[in-house]
């Protein structure tokens, strides 16, 4: 048992087990399957290249005969920081086939963060590229080997400088080791522990680990990869960070591959070269976030490219607001916007691709397990009546049982029967289905009435004049809190706040919704995660209004 992980209780084990949802294989194992059965079609490819599951089960083995030689063993945690790209697909399957278990870390992240990794895992590895436009790697990760000496073996990207391995040469370096020795540690995993850990999606401090065990996570891509109409032809177009959970398996890298699709990997969100490798690759299937697919669909490029393959687009990470799904209809006519809820601790809603429309516009969709359990708890912990918000809190065969090597935070990320207190507000819809009301955190409390910010960001996103929206409290020395509106504009357009109350005023909603500011942005900022970060919306407005105060 690995300390600080804390496993599922074993009558809740035996029941997935007894209902088919946990295999008792690793995730080497699994793969390694697939990559038998599919072995001559084409599993990942970038736009100069393409990979068959053959060639990818080959080099993925290789590299982990290879590591093994340079130090790595069984039961380690390293911190992968690669970004999309063909080498972190075989360091991803390599460290599976020896035990070996990655910390998921963004590109973004920087020193704050990547320390503090190392510092709550005891990492032996770290595995990056050289440098960012804005930072040197090996400078920070020398840095934070001087600081936490468990850190022993430091794999870079391209030419290795003093102390650095090659991560490129070490792939292509011919093993001497005898394959035998992967299914020895194979026999020895147990599939209930963590095969790797994500990171959490909370708006502040440093993420925290979540584990994903062999056993849930296989289940996670599984289930996930069931929903989304995926065939053995189809083709996805990985351009999120593939460190989180949604492109990597929700079902993401995982779940095309269970199927013997091709997942196609890009390092750039860039409308034209997105839209170029739909067209070269006949992409049908996409992941985004809301605000990624915004900036797309008002791309002049968006009709100069044959984008007619593109089947469905998945957005998760935030609400999509229904105006943005109409139009990304319009314009790709054979596309269905499929919306998804979800989270690195496990938990997946789906709207499934045959809803009726209004269920589709309305909704994030419905668990995708039938052993998935939901609850929606008011602030006195009791649940919630059918149609009313409350705080999402959920259990379940590939959702954790608590954050790695956090026992305190987890006393109160949990509830005592062991659900996890998500922190997100939702209502049922008619339908069955689910409605995301924000986070509890997410509401402008002012002077003691509640306004969701979702709710009045939806309406001014049909104002013709908006092309985004952020809705973030701004404080008030009589109420509290008043609302201040960030807006990006269509190119061209105009808004001031008098013409934006007299739209939402048409809508006939009560006057104290009303924002009280409006703030005109050419662009969001965004988290590492790359959710519109209102935390840093709130800083700024909150120092203007100092600033203006002042004078």
């Amino acid at each position: 048992m690995l300390e600080g992980f804390v496993p599922f209780p074993e009558e809740f084990a035996r029941r997935y087990r007894e209902k088919g949802y946990w295999e008792d294989r690793t995730i080497a194992d699994v793969f390694g399957e697939v990559c038998e059965q599919y072995a001559e079609r084409i599993a990942v490819c970038n736009a100069n290249s393409q990979v068959s599951y053959r060639e990818l089960d080959a080099r993925a083995g290789n590299l982990a005969l290879n590591l093994l030689d340079e130090g790595l063993a069984p039961g380690d945690i390293v911190v992968l920081q690669l970004g999309n790209v063909l080498e972190f697909v075989y360091t991803y399957f390599a460290l599976h086939k020896i035990g070996v278990r990655p910390i998921l870390a963004l590109p973004t992240h920087r020193y704050r963060e990547l320390k503090q990794f190392v510092e709550l895992s005891g990492a032996v590895a770290s595995f990056t590229a050289d440098r960012a436009k804005d930072c040197e790697f090996t400078d920070v990760v020398n840095r934070i080997q001087a600081d936490y000496h468990t850190l022993r073996l430091k794999f870079i990207l391209g030419e290795a400088p003093a102390g650095f391995l090659s991560l490129s040469e070490i792939i292509a370096r011919p093993a001497r080791r005898d394959p035998a020795e992967i299914q020895a540690i194979q026999e020895q995993i147990d599939p209930e522990q963590p095969a790797l850990f994500l990171l959490s999606g909370g708006t502040t401090g440093i993420p925290k680990l979540i584990p994903r065990s062999h056993n849930d996570y296989v289940c996670n891509s599984r289930l996930a990869a069931s929903c989304t109409g995926i065939t053995g032809d189809s083709v996805l177009l990985d351009v999120l960070p593939i460190a989180h959970n949604l492109p990597l398996a929700c079902p993401g890298l995982q779940g095309f591959m269970l199927k013997g699709a091709k997942v196609v990997l890009h390092t750039s969100t860039r409308a034209a070269q997105v839209f170029g490798l739909v067209q070269q690759y006949g992409v049908t299937h996409i992941h985004v976030v809301p605000a990624l697919l915004i900036m797309w669909m008002n791309d002049e490029d968006v009709t100069n490219y044959d984008l007619t393959s593109v089947r469905v687009i998945q957005s998760g990470g935030q609400r999509l607001q229904p105006e943005t799904r109409l139009l990304t209809e319009r314009i790709l006519e054979n596309c269905t916007v499929q919306e998804n809820f979800g989270m690195a601790e496990g938990m997946l809603l789906f709207v499934r691709l045959d809803d009726p429309p209004d269920v589709r516009l309305e909704t994030v969709g419905r668990p995708i397990c039938e052993d998935d359990e939901m609850m929606l708890l008011g602030e006195d912990d009791q649940l919630v009546s059918f149609g009313e918000v409350g705080e999402l809190c959920c259990r379940g065969p590939y959702t954790l049982r608590g954050y790695f090597n956090a026992q305190e935070h987890n006393a109160r990320a949990f509830t005592p029967e062991g659900f996890y207190r998500s922190g997100d507000l939702m209502r049922q819809h008619a339908s069955g289905n689910y409605m995301v009301e924000g986070r509890k955190k997410d509401l402008i409390n002012r002077g003691g009435e509640k306004i969701s910010a979702e709710e009045i960001e939806n309406l001014i996103l049909a104002h013709a004049s908006v092309q985004n929206v952020a809705c973030v409290a701004m404080p008030d020395a009589v109420l509290g809190e008043k609302m201040c509106a960030y807006v990006i504009l269509q190119e061209g357009a105009a808004l001031d706040l008098d013409a934006l109350k007299e739209f939402l005023l048409s809508h006939e909603i009560a006057k104290f919704k009303l924002p009280e500011r409006l703030e005109i942005v050419e662009e969001f900022p965004l988290t590492p995660f790359g959710k519109v970060s209102k935390k840093d919306l709130v800083a700024m407005v909150s120092e203007t209004i100092k600033l203006e105060e002042a004078k």
